[in-house]
């Protein structure tokens, strides 16, 4: 057996595990202290959430589909001082008070650069050079397509400063806009690795003022350091990385109710043997749980994808559907790494996730890009019926939930001739009630009740949910006025 088939092997058992694990995990909760809710009071549900799921017959959970913008790539390093974009580290958001798409993005301005190299040349070994150095720099994008690099006058690079350059230094900076703090001093703000892991504020995103460093949790953050206001627990969370001898790299966590003072960072999050390693993990919050876009570093292969995890407090991750890219390698601009940048844009139509990609190894020579794939609206995973076999519908049955709206509401993907049914049960799995047949795509699509049935008349009342599908996949429901 060769070297590659012993690996494939090798990959393929770790993720029939890793399947396993999901599967048994199906039904059963899993929050921070790992014991069962009694009613969970929330808007929206994802599926994936497995705490809300009581059980699953005939079915499975599987990732929702990525496409691939066809403008991709929509950046490349066409600047002097954009020397290597690497994993570039991109933070994009759409600000919706200026109307304008926002990128912050981490390349290597002193770094020896694959510009024009032929495949023979980039075959030799990469080494960086000494005094290699990162720099945050700005794009901005009226339709998240088309991006422009101003020539901001800040920083100097090369005796000029026409670059897009805000700040030197910094390394792996997670950047983010906080509505939550009332100082607009402190309105935008990054944590990155300068001599230790360090914080930045900027009023604007533009103008940084001097980097504050946190020697509490210093750690390697030799990774794209992430950021975010957590609502369920009303602080700020880290994302950092730290290294261990048995897994390698390792996600690390760290929280602050200030973003000044930070506890010492905690693993919470590694890969499944020291072959596939967890790199940077971006962080976001969405249908009342929190997502990570978990970068997996193949030692052998010496590539990088993306996949996805969940918690329900940043502390206890989940992966789904774990060895299973969200975002997979392919030919080309994105054949050898792939690093979802921060914080997904949610539009009414569907979410990007921009991402930096590159069409070489990960220690080797390669170009680098911005790119964008997106997903249908809360199309992130979710629960189908099990192929080939039985002809069975799927039918998964929740936990009890408290509804806190008027109507219920479906987001799921119906192919031509399935459908998705409901039936509501009370505590004591007695059916109170049964809708009309879902028989197309729906994105938050109202529930239609047989008999007259008013489902207002619920409204503050502790029920379960039993979903039949066939020939559909259904990703998220939701309680609304």
């Amino acid at each position: 057996m060769t070297k590659q088939s012993k690996t494939l092997v090798r990959r393929a058992t770790i993720v029939a595990i890793a399947l396993l694990a999901v599967t048994m995990l199906a039904g059963r909760s899993v929050t921070a202290d790992d014991t069962a809710q009694t009613a969970i009071k929330r808007t929206r549900f994802l599926l994936l959430d497995s705490r809300i799921i009581e059980s699953a017959e005939n079915a499975r959970l599987s990732l929702g589909r990525t496409n691939k913008s066809k403008h991709n790539p929509l950046m490349e390093e066409d600047k002097p001082w954009e020397k290597r974009f690497d994993n570039l580290y991109a933070n994009v958001i759409y600000d919706k008070e200026d109307k304008l798409y926002k990128c912050w993005y981490n390349p290597f301005i002193v770094d020896r650069s694959a510009k024009g190299m032929t495949p023979e040349q980039r075959e030799k070994r990469y080494r960086p050079p000494r005094g290699r150095e990162m720099a945050i720099c700005y794009a901005t994008s009226k339709d998240g397509i088309k991006w422009e690099k101003p020539e901001l006058e800040l920083v100097e690079f090369e005796g000029s400063k026409q670059n897009n350059i805000v700040w030197r230094g910094p390394h792996g900076a997670g950047v983010f806009k906080d509505m939550h703090d009332p100082d607009p001093a402190r309105r935008y703000k990054t944590l990155f690795k300068g001599r230790k892991i360090s914080v930045g504020f900027s009023a604007d995103g533009i103008h940084w003022g001097k980097a504050i460093e946190c020697p509490e949790a210093n750690v390697a953050g030799d990774t794209h350091n992430n950021a975010l206001w957590a609502p369920t627990l009303g602080k700020y969370v880290g994302i950092t990385r730290t290294r261990g001898k048995k897994y390698g790299r390792q996600v690390a966590r760290t929280e602050s109710n200030d973003f000044l003072k930070w506890t010492k960072p905690k693993v919470v999050l590694e890969g499944l043997d020291k072959a596939y390693q967890t790199y940077a993990m971006p962080v976001f919050f969405h249908g009342g749980i929190y997502l990570g876009l978990v970068a997996i570093h193949d030692q052998n292969t010496d590539r990088v994808w993306n996949e996805l995890t969940w918690s329900p407090d940043t502390v206890h991750w989940n992966r789904v559907c774990a060895g299973t890219p969200l975002i997979a390698n392919e030919i080309g601009y994105d054949w050898g790494c792939v690093y979802a940048g921060a914080y997904p844009v949610f539009l009414d139509d569907e979410i990007r996730i921009y991402y930096g990609a590159s069409d070489g190894h990960h220690n080797g020579w390669r170009n680098g890009f911005l790119c964008m794939a997106t997903l249908r609206p809360d199309g992130f995973a979710g629960y189908e019926q099990l192929a080939g076999g039985s002809n069975r519908a799927a039918t998964i049955t929740t936990k009890s939930v408290l509804v806190v709206g008027s109507s219920l509401c479906l987001t799921a993907d119906v192919a031509t001739p399935g459908y998705v049914k409901v039936t509501i049960l009370d505590k004591e799995n007695k059916e109170l009630a049964e809708s009309e047949s879902i028989a197309k795509t729906v994105t938050d699509g109202e529930v239609q009740w047989k008999d007259g049935f008013s489902f207002r008349s619920l409204k503050n009342s502790e029920i379960r949910l039993r979903f039949e599908l066939r020939a559909a996949k259904l990703y998220s429901f939701s309680f609304q006025e």
